[in-house]
Order: C-alpha cells, then sequence, then structure tokens
C-alpha cells in the first residue's frame, strides 16, 4: 500500500517533527526512516534522556535532529508568532507555556515551515494533537472541520489487497447532517489516494427508508445533500452495512443502487459506531487499521494510537509526509 509513497518520498526529504522523542517506538521507527534514507526525522526532547533512551533500548540515532522547546534558539520567535495567531485569545506568558510543551512546540515548529508534518500522540490523547492543530495551523481553505478516517487492508483469500475506508472513527462525537457530507467527502478523497476507488455509503440502522429515528433522519439529510453536489464518486445512504456490503442484500435492499453491495468507503452516523466498527473489523475481521488519518488539516498532522506499534509510527510517518 506505501510502495508509490516510499518511492516518491527518497526524492523528496521530507522532514518530520515527532513530539515524543524519548519513546522507544518512535525511535525505533525514527532510526529505521534514517537508515533507510525516507525522510528526515526531528525529534522533540531534552537531548540526553532522548540519547539515552535510545541507547537503552538499542536503536542507532546519530546523525538524527533533537530539538528541546526548554533550550530553543528561536523560541522568542515562536511565542511572537503564537501570540499574532492568538491575538485576543491567548497572552504571550500563556503562549510561552504552552509552547514549553512537546505538542504545541512541534505543532508551531510545522507552521513555521521547519518541518513539513508532525506524528504525535502515543503517549496523549487524540484531542492533544487536534487542539493545538486548530489554533496553530486551523483548517485548509473549504474546510469546516477536522475529521479522521481508517484504512483497513488485509490479503484476502484470493490473494488479492483488499482495502477499505471508514470514517470518522476518532474525532467528531456526534455529526451534523453537513459535517457527514464534508466527513465523506474528505474519506472519499483520502480513499482515492491510497487507490480506492470510492464508493461511499452512508451508514445507518435503516436502509433507504425502512427504519425511522432521528439518527436516520440526519443520515438520510446527509445523503441527500451529497447527491445535490456535483461528486467524481458515487454516494448512497442510509444503508445499513448488510446492504452495503453483501452484494446479495444490496440487491434485495437497495436494488439499483450503483453502491449498495459494493461499498468501499463507509461513513458512520457517530463516533460510538464509527470506533466499535472499525475495531470489530480489526481484531474479528484480520485487517490492519493504518490511521487515524486526520483530514481537514491545513498541514500534515497525523495522531497515533496509544497502544500503537514501531511498525505502526513508521508505516503513519511514511503517510504523513507522503501525503499531499
Amino acid at each position: 500500500m506505501l510502495e508509490k509513497l516510499v518511492e516518491t518520498l527518497k526524492i523528496k526529504n521530507k522532514r518530520l517533527i515527532y513530539t515524543e522523542g524519548c519513546d522507544p517506538r518512535i525511535l525505533e521507527a525514527a532510526s529505521r526512516l534514517h537508515r533507510e534514507g525516507l525522510l528526515t526525522p526531528v525529534l522533540v526532547g531534552e537531548p540526553e534522556a532522548v540519547r539515552a533512551a535510545a541507547e537503552n533500548a538499542g536503536f542507532d540515532i546519530e546523525g538524527i535532529e533533537i530539538v528541546d522547546p526548554m533550550h530553543y534558539d528561536g523560541f522568542e520567535a515562536m511565542v511572537d508568532k503564537m501570540t499574532e495567531l492568538r491575538k485576543g485569545k491567548m497572552t504571550a506568558d500563556e503562549c510561552a507555556a504552552a509552547l514549553k510543551k512537546a505538542n504545541y512546540f512541534g505543532t508551531m515548529y510545522v507552521k513555521l515551515g521547519l518541518a513539513d508534518g508532525l506524528l504525535g500522540g502515543a503517549t496523549y490523547s487524540t484531542a492533544d494533537t487536534v487542539r493545538p492543530a486548530l489554533q496553530i495551523v486551523k483548517t485548509r481553505p473549504g474546510s469546516k472541520i477536522v475529521s479522521s478516517c481508517f484504512i483497513m487492508d488485509r490479503t484476502g483469500a484470493d490473494g488479492k489487497p483488499e482495502r477499505y475506508a471508514m470514517a470518522d472513527c476518532a474525532i467528531n462525537l456526534h455529526p451534523s447532517a453537513e459535517e457527514l457530507v464534508e466527513i465523506a467527502v474528505e474519506t472519499a478523497k483520502t480513499a482515492s489516494f491510497f487507490g480506492i476507488d470510492p464508493k461511499v455509503a452512508l451508514l445507518s440502522y435503516s436502509t433507504l427508508g425502512s427504519g425511522k429515528g432521528e439518527d436516520v433522519d440526519k443520515v438520510r439529510a446527509a445523503a441527500a445533500l451529497l447527491k445535490d453536489m456535483d461528486l467524481p464518486f458515487p454516494v448512497e445512504g442510509e444503508l445499513q452495512f448488510d446492504a452495503a456490503f453483501a452484494p446479495e442484500v444490496g440487491k434485495l435492499k437497495a436494488p439499483g443502487s450503483r453502491v449498495a453491495g459494493e461499498a468501499n468507503v463507509f461513513v458512520f452516523p457517530d463516533i460510538n459506531a464509527g470506533n466499535i466498527g472499525y475495531k470489530i473489523a480489526q481484531r474479528l475481521g484480520g485487517f490492519e487499521a493504518v490511521g487515524p488519518i486526520l483530514q481537514g488539516l491545513a498541514a500534515n498532522i497525523n495522531d497515533l494510537s496509544r497502544g500503537c506499534s514501531a511498525e505502526e509510527v513508521y508505516k503513519m510517518s511514511i503517510i504523513t509526509a507522503g501525503m499531499e
């Protein structure tokens, strides 16, 4: 899945900053990426502590840059820039205090163009990755929210890759119909980036009117809004998962649909369904869950699961540095 990105990164020499420089998983991935020449890692932390952590874990980080927020030459310039960005919302002293924290420091490092992207969250929550990103780099033009998706990947019984996109599983608790529209559009773009020709299903406990309720109404409204847009991919909703995924059920419950039974992008009605759904696919279905991939930000910033492995950090590093 990452072969094309790997080849591109070897040419571009992107810089990626890691906010948890002492974490062994980060150190293992950064050491490997540096050794393979895929990107230039930058580790946040106190240099002696980072080097000691690497030595204790047995990873070679010789030649990898380490930046310490407490002793950074450009710290005052960072404070001035953040104070300007947060004018009326945070004082200079509050900005200085925030920038002493690795997540804020790393985000400002990206904002100032000193790195091409950021990867964090191996030891802290998604909110602690997203909050500084929203305050400092903000959403890109045309985006009102930040959302997330997971790329679910496995080798099928026929030996061919089986790949799907699922959203939003990590950020928006109870998205509105309008927010579901943005999540669907952004996730279809992400899916395309990973070689999925998107067919988008908006999921519910109802299929095209079979059930009633406010939650169904929301999903149905989002589907109607999407169908009124000039989109380069088909959308259907509301659909139950079996109608979206299984061809025989799709034909029965939604005859004539371009998506039912063939969906590969699944948009959940809320974070409860999304988080549970992708983890069931991961644990029972044997899918590798790549993500969460953040969508809608004006910079390449991604979040890690606190239960991530070094291999997942490695792959998310390639994705974060390689996405357009």
